[in-house]
């Protein structure tokens, strides 16, 4: 059974998922400070198997009009079958819900084609990252 949490996960579930990425290879940060780093999101989401994280990924915001998607992994095990999806529908939806329309976010090279699926389109080759612009809705 797979549970969905918008909670923090703990430091030893999120660095065991973490460790599963080859992310910060070169120890450029502690998993002290990885951990402090996404306990000051704006928002996050987890998924769990049971008692172990399988899925995560946060966004950074002012909560008006800048947007930043980061970490989103999702454990070897796990890959290719919806989890990643789940996890940015959940970001994304939190997204509109707050009336965010400006998402900015960076992905792994080869990665695109999972964010372009999800409406994400390339910047110019000389502006890094990915984009998404929601049109409509107020600004209240």
């Amino acid at each position: 059974m797979y549970i969905t949490s918008t909670l923090n996960p703990t430091m030893e579930a999120y660095k065991a998922l973490h460790q599963t990425t080859g992310w910060n290879a070169k120890g450029l940060y502690t998993y002290d400070q990885l951990y402090r780093a996404i306990c000051n999101s704006w928002f996050s989401l987890s998924i769990y198997n049971g008692e172990q994280l399988i899925g995560y990924g946060r966004i950074i915001s002012d909560g008006i009009y800048q947007t930043f998607i980061c970490d989103v992994m999702v454990h070897p095990d796990y890959q290719r079958k919806g989890f990643g999806t789940m996890v940015m529908e959940g970001l994304l939806e939190h997204c509109q819900k707050e009336n965010i329309k400006w998402i900015q976010l960076f992905c792994a090279k080869g990665k695109q084609p999972f964010y372009q699926r999800l409406g994400f389109c390339e910047r110019e080759a000389d502006a890094p990252g990915m984009m998404l612009f929601y049109e409509g809705g107020s600004n209240s």
